[in-house]
């Protein structure tokens, strides 16, 4: 692989925590699109519109940025229950035409592997930057990382939610610091227990790798 493709793959998105609460609840709180907003500050909100054939999901999704911009998108989700040892993952497919969004496109997954305490919470997930070549330079310097921190702080928060049942209502940026409930992006991992490197999307799941075929074809 070229130096240059390598330097790509490496700087994919890697987040990883562990929740005290069984798989079945944050399975729940996780694929279902009413509560995956709540908790998640990369979206307001997720409408799902086609269920394919293959038991894909399509759907449409809002973030409001600012308050009077909203970045639109549409994307393509998919989810597997039974894996090995009681495993489940799910994967997506993303993309945004707005102006306002620093992420174009995008594709990532979500891993639940059981634990002796509950289960271990994982995403990788990787995207092209918009706004062109500034898009990219900005990308490198401050969006990436901005971007890992929110996905940390809101895995915080769902973690809080599962295991103690805060609600992640109560759980704003600011709310912490004048006493109420906090999310802290240090609760998580940026690599795996045990590396000191993350994975690049080349380890994704095989269902990534299935819904982007899908997603090929339906664009060939």
């Amino acid at each position: 692989m070229a130096p240059f493709a390598s330097r790509r793959a490496s700087r994919a998105l890697y987040i990883e925590i562990d929740i005290a609460a069984p798989i079945e609840l944050v399975w729940q709180l996780t694929q279902d699109p009413a509560q995956h907003t709540r908790w998640d500050a990369r979206f307001s909100r997720i409408i799902p519109t086609t269920l394919r054939e293959d038991g894909a999901q399509q759907f449409r999704y809002e973030l409001d940025a600012l308050p009077l911009v909203t970045i639109h998108g549409t994307g393509v989700s998919a989810g597997e229950r039974f894996g090995a040892a009681g495993s489940r993952t799910s994967a997506l497919t993303f993309e945004s035409d707005g102006w306002f969004s620093p992420l174009r496109s995008g594709r990532g997954y979500w891993r639940y592997v059981p634990t002796a305490e509950g289960v271990r919470f994982i995403t990788g997930y990787d995207y092209t930057p918009g706004f062109g070549a500034v898009g990219r330079v900005l990308d490198r310097l401050i969006v990436r990382r901005m971007v890992w921190w929110i996905t940390a702080w809101s895995f915080d928060r769902l973690r809080q939610w599962a295991e103690a049942g805060t609600l992640p209502e109560r759980i704003g940026p600011l709310r912490g610091w004048f006493g109420g409930p906090r999310a802290r992006a240090s609760a998580c991992r940026s690599a795996p227990e045990g590396r000191t490197t993350r994975p690049s999307m080349r380890e994704a799941p095989e269902l990534l790798a299935r819904l982007d075929d899908d997603q090929g074809a339906a664009h060939g």
